[in-house]
């Protein structure tokens, strides 16, 4: 295996990695109702996510200028837990603005009966 794979790989699954432990962060932010701070943690898992995907774009572009890459499952997984991570960051921005929505509603109703 070339060990400019094997680097791209690594930096894929770090960046990544970092990615889905900011967004669980988030989700954990967003347990509390710290809407704020669950923003902050997704902002910085997109910065994760767009540094990774800039790795995983390099190689892609290298293949398709023509220098042949080998197979490498380990590039495999890295794409895999790139693809994954980018998923759940997406769910999760998704889901903070029915948790703020559900939080306005529930504050209101709050607001009323005080």
């Amino acid at each position: 295996m070339n060990q400019s794979i094997i680097d791209a790989s690594m930096q894929i699954l770090i960046h990544s990695g970092d990615a889905r432990r900011e967004t669980y962060r988030a989700v954990e932010a967003m347990e509390q109702s710290d809407f704020t701070e669950a923003t902050a943690f997704l902002d910085a898992a997109d910065g994760c996510i767009r540094r990774a995907h800039q790795v995983h774009t390099a190689l892609i572009q290298q293949e398709a200028e023509g220098e042949r890459i080998a197979y490498a499952a380990l590039f495999s997984h890295a794409q895999d837990t790139l693809m994954t991570a980018y998923s759940e960051l997406r769910l999760v921005r998704r889901l903070l603005s029915v948790f703020r929505a559900q939080d306005g509603r529930i504050r209101a109703l709050e607001d009323r009966n005080d």
